[in-house]
């Protein structure tokens, strides 16, 4: 039987090449050597080891059987078999299928000298090694161990083990590695593939050194395999200073788990050169000082971890390295991949000699303390890069620069997909000397207070939308003489802000209104006293992803008086409002913040006119309107801690014109009243004061405006009217393209 490997050879095991001692074990029950020839065990012969030479064949068919050594032979252990260590030399092969083989005595489960094995849906254990794939001492031919089948290998060093020129191939299986000092893979200048696999170690996953007696490259290739250290790194390269020998890793759709947050420690002079693929890792990739660690992420990988003293980092695509602290690599190459500066209020610097390629920073800064992340190229800077600095509602102080990025030299190019977005105002970058800062020059209003400025402006329009003029709101009441009665409106208004206001934004208003009226028994029941309540809904849209919605609930009560004989007449509106307005934002940096607030308005409108019929059933109507409404002032913040202050919203509007139509019978029963309408408007109220973070602005629609409009009134019968009513108007800062109302009145 072969011994502990812990004590063959010289210099001492780890730094040892591994060879196998065949010996008979006196001890056991044996069968003596098989020379040539075969031989096999059923289920129900006697538990026997054996010893294989010169190309024997040993079958254990559902069987169980003590120890094996084979040499230049080949071992079968079948389905349903268990066997006690296993070893084979000099290009022996070993199948394990469907078994269990337990190592005693301080002996692996499987040695394998210079052979071949594989081990297929079987539990593999030793007290050293679960398998080792090693070669003889002096020779390049090493061994080749294949692992499947949802296999499980357990070792108290390591769950496998290879040294120089020997390949462990792993597939849906588990390899572990028990002692404190365990790993799931120890590879001495070897080779190991594994695949939906895991391997755990309690101290490390996988430990890759040197072969000290034939040094060679080792090569790691993961694929969709979880690797953990359950007390220290998942994967440590470690040299120790013997030859500047590489290991290349390759991590595919695979996980590192670390119990010290290292998820990769190259020292004692190793290089290590890693590409991380389809990946997502979290942990610190540590290189000590005197050796080398390269490292590329690319199809889609994340890295959320320090890099210390790695040589080379390239990142390909879109994939990303996010930082957890300050962090630094000698060469920093980005081929579309990004870098992310940790998470939002967290600040980092990022230090880096040589920085090339193309690719994004995703960083934040808050200018109202004077914090941001910072990348520091110390040595040549070059290549195009987006930074991508996060918005806030914060608010710095005036005339502040942020320096977001220093370069001690070269062609870089750095650029803002937009401007950045702090408090009241949005930011652009510009370039100073070497650096990269963050310009108070360039300053624009952000989007988040573009967004509140609409908000304290918009009730006002749709105040007026809801109540328009006597002939829109409750069609042609001498059609009926201005008998009581009841009647419904439904309106569209569109409204178009000029930036001259304040802030320029588009106004959608859809609504309707119902009201009841009665005669009151004054003079010659010409009076009408009424009741009307309703709701509209504003859409606003400030462009670049932000908009706003203003729901608006209001009662009203209104008076009309009609003198048939003069054709004067007289109309009052008193309305309370309920809005509720809603802000969402489209920041800058692509984010999104949002906000709502509740406020009351109450105003009225007074509107004189007269009559004069014509003949041939024409008639003109010049009026005269009055209208005054005061919206709450209101304090209110957008979850990306911008603030807002509204002083009370006033408006005054005074309007003039003239209606001129002509009165139609189609029979006796329908009438009909086309009409076209010209005036003019001015809103004297101006400056209606808005404070974001402090910042003083001013919301104003003052200013002269045309209107023109035209309808059509129905009197389908001596109770039942209908119409319909197009308005448009245009001014310095208001415009609206489009009003339509329709409405119907039924008369008791």
């Amino acid at each position: 039987m072969h011994k502990n490997l812990r004590s063959i050879g010289s210099p001492p095991f780890k730094k040892a090449v591994l060879f196998a001692t065949l010996l008979i074990s006196n001890n056991l029950a044996s069968a003596g050597p098989l020379v040539g020839g075969s031989a096999t065990v059923n289920n129900g012969d006697a538990s026997e080891s054996w010893f294989l030479v010169q190309g024997a064949t040993l079958n254990i068919n559902n069987a169980q059987a003590l120890a094996i050594d084979a040499d230049r032979s080949s071992v079968n252990i079948n389905r349903g078999s268990s066997t006690l260590q296993i070893s084979g030399s000099d290009n022996s092969t070993i199948n394990i299928i469907g078994a269990t083989v337990t190592g005693t005595d301080g002996n692996s489960g499987l040695l394998l000298v210079s052979s071949k094995g594989v081990v297929d849906n079987s539990i593999v254990s030793g007290e050293q090694f679960g398998a080792s794939a090693v070669r003889f001492f002096g020779t390049t031919d090493g061994s080749t161990l294949q692992i499947s089948g949802n296999s499980t290998l357990t070792g108290v060093d390591a769950g496998a083990f290879a040294s120089s020129r020997s390949l462990i191939d792993v597939t849906d299986s588990t390899l572990t590695g028990t002692a404190a000092t365990g790993y799931g893979l120890w590879l001495q200048s070897a080779d190991a593939i594994a695949r939906n696999s895991t391997i755990v170690g309690s101290q490390n996953g996988v430990f890759i050194e040197l072969d000290v007696t034939g040094t060679a490259p080792a090569t790691l290739n993961l694929s969709n395999t979880t690797v953990e250290g359950k007390t220290a790194s998942a994967i440590v390269v470690d040299f120790d200073n013997v030859a500047a020998e590489t290991a290349t890793l390759t991590l595919t759709d695979s996980r590192l788990l670390a119990g010290n947050g290292t998820l990769l420690e190259v020292k004692g002079g190793a290089t290590a050169l890693t590409t991380i693929n389809s990946s997502v890792l979290n942990g610190n990739v540590i290189v000590e000082d005197g050796s080398h660690g390269e490292l590329t992420l690319q199809d889609n990988s994340t890295l959320t971890g320090r890099l210390e003293n790695v040589a080379l980092t390239t990142i390909n695509d879109t994939s990303y390295w996010v930082l957890v602290d300050d962090s630094k690599v000698e060469t920093l190459v980005l081929n579309g991949g990004s870098v992310k500066f940790g998470e939002k209020n967290e600040f980092y610097q990022l230090d880096v000699t040589d920085l090339s390629g193309s690719g994004n920073f995703i960083m934040g800064t808050d200018l109202t303390t004077g914090q941001t992340d910072l990348l520091n190229v110390t040595g040549t800077a070059s290549g195009s890069h987006q930074l991508l600095i996060e918005s806030s509602g914060s608010e710095p102080p005036a005339g502040v620069p942020i320096t977001v990025v220093k370069t001690a030299g070269g062609d870089a190019v750095f650029t803002l997909p937009g401007n950045v977005d702090q408090g009241a105002y949005s930011y652009g970058l510009a370039k100073s000397g070497n650096d990269w800062i963050l310009d108070p020059q360039t300053r624009t209003v952000s989007p988040g207070a573009r967004s509140v400025l609409a908000l304290f402006n918009t009730p006002v329009p749709a105040w007026y939308g809801e109540l328009t003029s006597l002939r829109t709101r409750m069609g042609e009441l001498r059609f009926n003489g201005g008998q009581p009665g009841a009647w419904g409106r439904t309106y569209g208004n569109k409204y178009q802000i000029a930036d001259g206001s304040g802030v320029g934004y588009e106004q959608t208003q859809q609504g309707f209104t119902i009201g009841l009226d009665t005669q009151l028994p004054l003079g010659d029941g010409q009076w009408l006293l009424g009741i009307m309540g309703g709701h509209s809904k504003s859409d606003l849209n400030l462009d670049a992803g932000t908009s706003g919605s203003v729901a608006s609930y209001y009662l009203g009560t209104y008076i009309t008086w009609l003198d048939t004989n003069s054709g004067y007449y007289l109309d009052g509106v008193f309305k309370v409002n309920r809005f509720h307005n809603d802000a969402k934002v489209g920041l800058s940096d692509g984010g999104r913040a949002k906000g709502k607030y509740d406020n009351m308005g109450v105003g009225g409108t007074v509107e004189l006119g007269r009559h004069f019929k014509l003949e041939d059933g024409y008639f003109i109507e010049p009026y005269t309107k009055w209208s005054a409404v005061v919206i709450q002032g209101k304090d209110f913040s957008l979850d990306n801690d911008l603030h807002a202050e509204g002083d009370r919203a006033r408006s005054l509007l005074g309007e003039a014109g003239i209606t001129a139509g002509r009165n139609f019978k189609l029979n006796s029963n329908i009438e009909l009243q086309p009409y076209v309408r010209l005036g003019g408007a001015y809103e004297f109220a101006k400056n209606n004061e808005v404070q974001v973070n402090n910042n003083v602005f001013k919301n104003d629609l003052s200013g002269a405006r045309s209107l023109i409009g035209t309808g059509i009134a129905a009197a389908m019968t001596s109770k039942l009217q209908m119409h319909a009513d197009y308005e448009y108007s245009d001014g310095q800062n208001f415009r609206q393209p489009g009003g339509l109302t329709l409405g119907l009145r039924y008369a008791f």
